[in-house]
């Protein structure tokens, strides 16, 4: 019985995810939401049963400017802990190009 209950339990509890919080960006030059961010965002996060159109899931869609800027905070802290985007892992320079952005305001340019 104990065993039983032990596997619903473990089943039902969510993956330990990997916590990479020393992850320092190097911001050189100006990035920019168009050609820097919008691409990484639409290509890892705003894919079928993540943050497309309509989701749910964590801060929701990201898929317009507006959706992404509300949930700046939330971007930066996944990205840097490693946590997300799941199933893929962004490069140095992709995670750079995020949370450099984030760090400067997060412009719509």
């Amino acid at each position: 019985m104990f065993y039983a209950a032990m596997c619903v339990f473990i089943s039902c509890t969510k993956p330990t995810l990997p916590n990479n919080t020393s992850f320092t960006p190097n911001c050189s030059g100006t990035k920019l939401f168009a050609i820097d961010v919008k691409p990484l965002v639409i290509s890892f996060c705003a894919t079928s049963g993540c943050h497309d159109s309509g989701s749910k899931k964590g801060p929701g869609a990201l898929t317009t400017y507006a959706q992404i800027s509300a949930s700046k905070s939330a971007i930066r802290s996944s990205i840097v802990s490693g946590s997300m985007p799941r199933g893929n892992v962004l490069t140095t320079d992709q995670k750079n190009a995020i949370i450099c952005w984030i760090d400067a305001g997060g412009l719509n340019n």
